[in-house]
């Protein structure tokens, strides 16, 4: 596989950050950036030019990465040729989270085909119950498949976010591509590295991603104590503090992060599914930690990839990482970059979710405040 990738900014206009030679050959592009740069049909006439038979997709996100550089209000295209590779789009539209779970399942029974080896997908992230997609998607693909993807981004804004599906980017939009063939060989992780503080709680009241009580109690009013002077920053303060979610049957969690509030309701709708029954705990940042789980993730990729060399790499990283580490931030990228060493690409966003096998294949999660990285190589 040969990659070619192009950044945009303010300042600098396009450069090029990585040459192969792709051109016209490209079957696969993806593009991240911010939502108002998403948006300029220019952008899209562009891109089209440079790659006219490739499958586009992208989303607006909340920082984009390229390299280890992590910006802002920029651009990044990445266009993919392979060799011995096929792959395939499908897509969905989605106007409310019920539709979230068949969503999922109608984009698994597009892609259902000899030869299925992976899906990547890129969903909308305030419209869509990534945890209900995802069961969609595992629930209609054989067991053999991975899947990895994100959730778009809107800054630190949470007001609207879009997806591109070879075409101008909309809200409501779900991408999903599969990769077929035996000689593709994709490695993945997702990891954290956030501390839990204060008392485990128990979920007593909600409704599929939104959140009522715990332990009996206003669940919006707890964590307005735990905030403090912050609570006035919310949703965008709750990005600091996470819940960790745990169930009794599973034993280990996921981290959950919030969307959005309803102060009449007083309730907090979150990215995933939030279970009567589970327990909650907050989580609170350790910079030392979120650093070593980025390169933890790159690690996990490069095991799952054996004696193969990843040529891309994309890494989706959660919104909230970001907001805590601030001018660190960059970091958590280098750290990947030791990793998985000089060769690959590297490309990727901050998301509002990260979908991720949790152990096991079939065991895919939406994952919150991780950085999830999938790797890929062609043999």
């Amino acid at each position: 596989m040969k990659v070619d990738q192009k950044a945009w900014t303010r300042e600098d206009g396009w450069r090029d950050t990585a040459q192969a030679g792709v051109g016209a050959s490209a079957q696969w592009v993806l593009m991240f950036g911010s939502r108002a740069r998403m948006q300029e049909p220019s952008v899209l006439q562009q891109v089209r030019a440079w790659y006219p038979e490739a499958i586009l997709v992208g989303c607006s996100t909340a920082g984009e990465i390229h390299g280890t550089a992590v910006s802002d209000d920029s651009l990044v295209v990445t266009a993919v040729a392979f060799e011995r590779t096929r792959i395939r789009l499908a897509q969905a539209r989605v106007e409310s989270m019920e539709e979230s779970q068949a969503a999922g399942a109608s984009l698994a029974r597009s892609l259902l085909q000899p030869g299925l080896a992976h899906v990547l997908v890129l969903s909308d992230g305030l419209k869509v119950n990534g945890t209900e997609l995802v069961r969609g998607l595992r629930a209609n693909l054989p067991e053999t498949v991975g899947m990895t993807g994100g959730l778009a981004g809107d800054g630190p804004d949470f007001q609207h976010t879009v997806v591109c599906v070879n075409g101008l980017p909309a809200e409501g939009q779900v991408a999903a591509v599969g990769f077929y063939g035996e000689r593709l060989r994709i490695g993945y992780g997702s990891l954290g590295g956030w501390d839990a503080f204060g008392p485990e709680r128990l979920i007593t009241r909600s409704r599929s991603n939104v959140l009522y009580e715990l332990d009996g109690r206003s669940a919006l009013e707890l964590y307005k104590q735990y905030l403090g002077e912050h609570a006035a920053e919310l949703p965008a303060a709750a990005l600091r503090f996470p819940l960790a979610l745990r169930s009794e049957k599973e034993g280990s969690g996921v981290v959950r992060t919030v969307l959005s509030i309803d102060e009449k309701e007083q309730s907090m709708t979150f990215a995933g599914d939030m279970p009567q029954g589970s327990y909650a705990r907050l989580m609170k940042a350790n910079f030392d930690r979120l650093i070593d789980g980025a390169a933890g993730a790159a690690r996990a990729g490069l095991e799952r990839l054996g004696s193969f060399q990843p040529e891309l790499a994309v890494l989706i990283s959660c919104v909230g990482r970001k907001l805590v580490l601030k001018q660190r931030v960059e970091e958590e990228v280098e750290a990947v970059r030791e990793v998985l060493g000089p060769r690959p690409t590297l490309t990727g966003f901050y998301s509002y979710g990260e979908i991720c096998p949790h152990g096991a294949v079939t065991h895919c999660e939406l994952h919150n405040q991780t950085m999830t990285i999938t790797a890929f190589s062609e043999s």
